[in-house]
């Protein structure tokens, strides 16, 4: 029988099905962070026990650390309760802890895969929602709530009701200036904010196929924002080149072993979605959100959307929407001010997207009304960007370049956008208040995040091009 590439993973983690339900699910590796684990622990120490495999859980502190100055006390004091509480809490149970001032600290879902900690074919979870990220190795990754985290640490299981499937296919060659982040925010402004609500998502095509692992990663990331329960990436040659060499790579015979499985995963030709989508590549144009929702994008040359033009269901979406972001229906977006750039978060972060902002910002100079914050995912991230010199080429640019964390993505640490500014953010989510209370969040891929950054409003990034 036809197998999708979820149903060959999920069906090799089953432990128990439950007659008419849900099953319970193995979990091969188990991310947490200083948010969702406090009270995961405390509900094990109220029980007596202990987590039941700590290798197979790894932490680190990212949401509420600050980047900058990390090796002074945190300011805050709820971050800084929090932290601590991370750091104990692994040290009375035996679970490795990348916290502030460890050279692999950063945002859970950069160092999984940078670490090579992140592999195909595995169920990976955290109590986060991006943890839809991993999929792009071609794994089932997603977020769990903090009781599910307890579980996992008290067992290495999960109660788990399988997803509907969905395939979203996106073939042929991208234009000039659109990237992944595009990609995926195209996908978003046409199936919409809700679109693959209880589905697992697989994505695919020629266009696909044609990207990164970094680039992939931010597709997958972002599967959560259609509703998905996860999205994944079949595994190839550009996966198995990514993983090889890693720290927590398989290594010798271990290897051969592992690839003998990883090739193996792939949807048959013939495996039966209860879904599908088809999209061309040459359709994308450089995406901007003008909403409060991250459906809410439209192509960089295209007007806002009118009453008139919009659903009847989504009318009172968009006014309300728009009053908020403080934008008129039928405009142009393209000109817009903005006051903030923040280039960072595990939607965009790693060497890749900082070497792609470094090249189109070398020998220009951010526009001088507006702030510019590029935080690196990872200190891996940052240290390769200082060993390449794009540290020298921001500072040129009058880009800050900060210390790793999930910084501005959203309002949970010191890193926040003033009330009624306008952030041009390379982050997932533009929801009101996600980047601080009244911030109003642009969502973009790093190359028009550092367009506006140079011209100091929304730009047309193939404009400024070679």
């Amino acid at each position: 029988m036809s197998k999708t590439l979820f149903d060959k993973i999920w069906e090799k983690h089953i432990v128990k099905t439950i007659d008419g339900g849900p099953s319970v699910l193995y979990i091969d590796r188990h991310f947490i962070h200083e948010v969702t684990s406090p009270q995961a622990f405390t509900g094990l120490n109220k029980r007596g026990i202990k987590v039941f495999r700590p290798a197979q859980t790894i932490a680190t502190a990212d949401h509420n650390v600050p980047t900058l100055n990390q090796h002074l006390p945190i300011k805050e004091e709820l971050s800084r309760l929090q932290v601590e509480a991370l750091k104990k809490n692994c040290a009375q149970h035996g679970v490795e802890l990348y916290g502030l001032g460890h050279p692999f600290q950063g945002i859970v879902h950069v160092i999984g895969p940078e670490l090579g900690i992140t592999q195909p074919g595995m169920t990976i979870v955290c109590g986060d929602s991006h943890t839809s990220t991993h999929g792009a190795f071609g794994s089932i990754a997603f977020g769990i709530g903090t009781s599910e985290v307890e579980m996992v640490l008290a067992t290495q299981c999960l109660l788990q009701s399988k997803p509907k499937l969905m395939r979203i296919n996106v073939d042929g060659v991208l234009n000039k200036g659109v990237v992944s982040k595009d990609i995926v925010l195209y996908i978003l402004s046409k199936i919409t904010a809700s679109g693959a609500t209880g589905y697992a998502v697989e994505f695919a095509g020629s266009a696909i196929r044609s990207l990164s692992m970094e680039a992939r990663m931010t597709i997958c990331n972002m599967s959560i924002e259609m509703g998905g329960r996860c999205g994944l990436i079949a595994p190839d040659e550009t996966t198995f080149n990514y993983i090889k060499g890693r720290a927590f790579a398989p290594k010798d015979a271990a290897w051969d072993e592992s690839m003998a499985y990883w090739k193996s995963l792939y949807s048959d030709n013939d495996a039966v979605f209860d879904k599908e989508y088809h999209f061309k590549a040459e359709d994308i144009e450089p995406m901007i959100t003008y909403g409060t929702n991250p459906g809410m994008g439209i192509g960089i040359s295209e007007k806002i959307p009118t009453t008139e033009t919009i659903n009847e269901n989504d009318k009172s979406g968009l006014s309300k929407s728009l009053t908020y972001m403080g934008l008129q229906q039928g405009s142009n977006i393209k000109g817009q001010k903005i006051d903030y750039v923040f280039i960072g978060s595990c939607t965009n972060s790693r060497i890749e997207d900082l070497r792609m902002v470094a090249s189109f910002v070398k020998g220009k100079k951010k526009a001088n009304d507006v702030e510019v914050w590029v935080v690196p995912g990872s200190k891996q991230v940052e240290a390769q960007a200082i060993a390449e010199g794009i540290d020298k080429i921001f500072e040129e640019a009058g880009f800050m370049l900060r210390q790793p964390g999930c910084s501005a993505c959203l309002g949970m640490n010191e890193d926040k956008i003033p009330a009624g500014k306008y952030c041009i953010s390379t982050s997932n989510r533009n929801f009101e208040g996600r980047q601080g209370a009244g911030a109003r969040t642009l969502l973009a891929s790093p190359l028009t995040a550092a367009a506006a950054a140079i011209t100091g409003v929304v730009t047309d990034v193939r404009e400024l091009l070679n």
